[in-house]
């Protein structure tokens, strides 16, 4: 059983890494908009039904949700919690009692505890590779369904929506200094507090 785990793990990070080259390798050819279109094309049959019945502001807070309750399960199942929650509590304390030793000028214990931050690495390490397993896992499932929105509002110039402070502004007009288009602010306001809601419910990093 571990071992089938073990592979379908591998192989699901292997689509994952491998889509994300395949991605920076179009865009270093000049083809990452036809990329992208072909990938939208394919989710499109998912979910233009959906976009074709429901308006716009409604069909991303659905991605958002769908999104959000997938990353959440996700995160669930492959993050040692313990481990993590562990390591948090370690790190909480080794700075605490280095901040103790920083203020009584304690050379000797500084010297000792620097010894003991160089073998805490090796435990960071562990710690990163268990955040980048679920981070591969949910690029697979949420870039197609990025691609697919902004070809789907890039085609509706016509989209707009009235935000609090905003005002009326078009779904594929640049915000934030052009850093991100306004349908993404919208699911990002729709994502936040659905994630916690859900974080929540499956009791994930005792949130």
């Amino acid at each position: 059983m571990t071992n089938w785990k073990e592979t379908l793990e591998r192989m699901a990070l292997a689509f994952g890494i491998s889509l994300l080259l395949g991605m920076i390798l179009m865009e270093v050819l000049g083809r990452g908009q036809e990329f992208r279109d072909m990938i939208a094309t394919s989710v499109s049959a998912m979910i233009g039904p959906l976009a074709g019945v429901l308006p716009i502001h409604i069909t991303l807070l659905v991605m958002a949700a769908v999104t959000a309750l997938y990353a959440s399960l996700i995160q669930k199942y492959t993050i040692d919690w313990e481990l993590m929650r562990s390591f948090s509590e370690k790190m909480k304390a080794f700075q605490k009692e280095y901040r103790e030793a920083q203020l009584a000028e304690n050379k000797q214990k500084l010297k000792k505890l620097d010894e003991q931050r160089a073998a805490m690495m090796g435990d960071q390490g562990k710690m990163m590779k268990q955040q980048f397993k679920p981070m591969a896992y949910i690029s697979i499932l949420t870039l197609p369904l990025f691609f697919w929105a902004m070809s789907f509002v890039s085609a509706h110039p016509e989209f707009v929506m009235l935000f609090p402070f905003w005002g009326e502004k078009s779904l594929m007009e640049p915000a934030f200094a052009g850093v991100f288009y306004y349908w993404i602010v919208w699911y990002m306001l729709c994502s936040f507090p659905i994630s916690q809601v859900i974080r929540k419910a499956l009791d994930i990093g005792g949130a």
